[in-house]
């Protein structure tokens, strides 16, 4: 049984903002002082991703644990349940589309939840996302350098040709 009436129950979920909510500032906040550009709610992506790192090739989903169904975090409420339970999971197909579409489309997707961002495992949420960003630039977009001046990656080293031998070495000391 909900606590309010239908008025006031409509006015309190219409307050509910879909950008710019506090777990999306504090992902942003901490980008942009590490140095990343991005954009915001780019709309010709599927999905219309929160944060999108384009010379990453990555978009960042961040996630409310209730609105998308969150299997760790989540809860339906007691009141109008069978309402809640298709919509959460209208929610999460839709938002599993939008993945699947966006990497087809070449990105990588980023997930990241509600409960991530709380303060006692924030930082740790934080680094792990720099890690992944980091890691992803070096794996798919760095330049390889061998291939930049023509090296085959398996040729040989170019430092000796065939077989070094050095024997003894003596040395002549001046007495």
């Amino acid at each position: 049984m909900d606590i309010w009436n239908k008025k006031k129950r409509s006015a309190v979920m219409a307050r509910i903002k879909s950008k710019d909510t506090k777990p999306e500032l504090i992902v942003r906040r901490y980008l942009y002082h590490r140095g990343y550009r991005y954009r915001k709610n780019v709309k010709k992506l599927p999905g219309t991703p929160d944060i999108v790192l384009r010379k990453y090739g990555i978009v960042i989903f961040i996630h409310g644990c209730f609105w998308h169904g969150h299997e760790v975090d989540s809860h339906i409420p007691h009141s109008n349940t069978d309402f809640w339970k298709k919509k959460i999971e209208r929610n999460k197909q839709r938002d599993e589309r939008n993945k699947v579409q966006l990497r087809k489309m070449g990105w990588r997707v980023m997930t990241i939840w509600e409960c991530q961002l709380k303060p006692a495992v924030r930082e740790q949420t934080l680094q792990e996302m720099e890690y992944h960003i980091n890691h992803t630039y070096l794996e798919h977009f760095k330049p390889n350098p061998l291939k930049t001046y023509g090296i085959e990656e398996n040729s040989p080293s170019l430092a000796a040709e065939g077989e070094a031998g050095y024997g003894e070495l003596k040395i002549k000391q001046n007495k």
